[in-house]
């Protein structure tokens, strides 16, 4: 039975039971676990961004997260084009109910709180979060840990990011928090925050290739990346999923021969290289 299967993945009773095993018996049972008989659904945002898909297009496979969702497809015995992606905001894809997909790929943080509500998978990227600003922002230069504490941060509802503002900077403003990207990003253009927390490769994305110039030259920076606090992103699944299981065992595949550490390389390498700083 599934609920079986999953409770035997989760805990292995011996060394007879390989992971390769156990995958196969997953792969066997992929019908039965699907939303949609025949389908791996798969839910994210609309729009995404680099250097998680590209060209805002999931089904081309292109972008870190695209990569882990087709590699994890592979090792689940389904074929490319049985993967099917539907659209789900952000906010609403680690709320309690019941869910239009198997799970959803879209820099969602585990959270003990959500998971509550949710199920999450492993982690598929350990998460460092960074400091972008405005080049002639004085928090370019001044970012001791008391510094910090003087500017006026703002962030996404529910991220890692403003979370990590409110428990390790502890500013003397209040944080601003924005339902969409295109408002957090206006108000750091026109002035009304000082700086935003990201992961550190969407930050470096958006510091190269998004907030520039008429003439195509950035006005934004990295300030500098901080320690990791633990946190990763995590696949999302409708709480009690028996899914789980088998797709935790395809990320431990993934990292064991090498392919998490590929995909790193190819999509997010160029974003990695930023300077720690302590807050």
């Amino acid at each position: 039975m599934v609920v079986a299967l999953s409770g035997a993945l989760a805990t292995p009773t011996g060394a007879a039971t390989s992971f390769a095993s156990r995958l196969a018996t997953c792969r066997t049972e992929m019908p039965s676990l699907e939303h949609v008989r025949g389908h791996l659904t798969v839910a994210t945002d609309n729009p995404v961004s680099s250097p998680w898909y590209v060209q805002n297009h999931p089904a081309n496979g292109q972008g870190y997260e695209a990569g882990v969702v087709y590699a994890i497809a592979n090792q689940l015995g389904v074929a490319r084009r049985d993967v099917t992606w539907v659209v789900q905001p952000y906010a609403k894809s680690y709320l309690a109910g019941k869910k239009p997909f198997d799970f959803d790929a879209n820099e969602i943080a585990y959270d003990p709180t959500r998971s509550k509500a949710v199920s999450f998978s492993t982690s598929y990227y350990d998460v460092h979060q960074a400091i972008v600003a405005l080049k002639d922002n004085p928090i370019v230069s001044n970012h001791t840990p008391r510094a910090l504490r003087t500017y006026r941060y703002g962030d996404l509802v529910g991220t890692p990011g403003l979370a990590y503002i409110t428990r390790y900077i502890h500013p003397h403003t209040k944080t601003q928090s924005y339902s969409t990207m295109a408002a957090l990003v206006t108000a750091l253009e026109n002035g009304v925050i000082d700086a935003l927390v990201i992961d550190t490769p969407t930050g470096n994305y958006m510091t190269t290739s998004q907030l520039l110039d008429s003439n195509g030259n950035p006005f934004a920076t990295v300030v500098g990346q901080f320690p990791s606090t633990g946190d990763h992103y995590a696949l999302v699944f409708q709480k009690g999923n028996p899914l789980v299981g088998c797709v935790d065992l395809a990320l431990a595949t993934l990292r064991a021969n090498g392919t998490m550490a590929s995909l790193t390389k190819r999509w997010l390498g160029a974003y990695l290289e930023v300077p720690t700083i302590i807050p």
